[in-house]
């Protein structure tokens, strides 16, 4: 089975100004990751603004994005949802489309204990093929729910395509836990994209990022050092990813992201509401931001 690894891009899903998908946009924004580098794609998360998007929309994003990417990376489609029967009619549908496999956020919004976290991801680890693999993600301060690692160690136990975690919150000591998983052999990646180096160095396999949908060449010039045995060069490109986590509030508000897309030349469309787009004041302090770190850059070729 495949695994999510090095500079995996939580992606914006691009809206016209009347909220209705951007398709043309959307194929945009995968080429330009592709062309960047990057190692895979992790489309409809938080960052993709999933929560806004009802099952057709999302879809039509899922299969827009698995044919543009054309077998070129690994596209793993996060599917969880509102719902057990919608995550898993989006999980279906995320197999045949050819997807490489699926994330699955907890439940949210709504408290859930852990016999019904357990029960929720067995069951829709069940709905698709044994071989289709699947990683739970966790992100506790958007979902009020927190899968801890004992109820995550009996998930892998009850399936055979639960390979991993996409862990969004800076806390290390439990991220070392969920290391510790299946005896060690359970694939975790870093949501908190300001903290890759370190987390490679726990023996994360990568990051899960959203500043990396605008600007992945820090993250990669990180990851590619990292693994090259170059950890002084990996500090100087972690520090560069960090400044720009920083300068696009590191996933807070999305419509960073699109800005900053649209300032490096392509068009990420608009917010959906109730998120509204940046105003001219904030797009003209981030354009001078992001000028300032390209200048200063060791990664970006302006």
């Amino acid at each position: 089975m495949k695994k999510l690894y090095g500079i995996t891009t939580a992606m914006v899903t691009p809206f016209t100004d009347e909220g209705q998908i951007d398709l043309e946009k959307t194929k945009d924004v995968t080429d330009f990751l592709i062309n960047k580098g990057v190692d895979c794609l992790f489309p409809l998360g938080t960052t993709g603004e999933m929560n806004k998007l009802n099952v057709e929309e999302r879809k039509l994003v899922a299969e827009t994005i698995v044919k543009q990417a054309a077998n070129r990376v690994t596209v793993f489609i996060q599917t969880g949802a509102q719902t057990q029967e919608d995550t898993i009619e989006l999980a279906q549908h995320a197999s045949s489309i050819g997807a490489d496999g699926i994330g699955v956020v907890t439940p949210y919004f709504l408290g859930t204990n852990d016999t019904e976290m357990e029960e929720f991801y067995v069951t829709v680890a069940k709905s698709v093929p044994a071989d289709f693999p699947i990683y739970l993600y966790n992100i506790p301060q958007a979902s009020a729910n927190e899968l801890l690692p004992e109820v995550a160690q009996r998930i892998v136990d009850r399936t055979e395509n639960v390979i991993g975690m996409k862990y969004s919150y800076p806390d290390f000591v439990r991220l070392s836990e969920y290391l510790n998983i299946n005896n060690g052999h359970f694939s975790v990646l870093t949501g908190t994209d300001r903290l890759l180096l370190p987390a490679l160095a726990m023996g994360c396999d990568g990051t899960v990022s959203g500043v990396s949908s605008a600007y992945p060449e820090p993250f990669i010039a990180t990851y590619k050092a990292y693994q090259e045995g170059d950890i002084e060069s990996a500090r100087k490109y972690q520090k560069e990813a960090a400044a720009y986590c920083v300068a696009l509030k590191g996933g807070a508000n999305m419509s960073y992201f699109k800005e900053a897309l649209k300032h490096r030349g392509v068009e990420a469309g608009a917010m959906k509401k109730p998120q509204l787009d940046l105003d001219q004041k904030a797009i003209d302090s981030l354009t001078d931001e992001l000028k300032s770190l390209e200048r200063h850059s060791a990664t970006i070729q302006v």
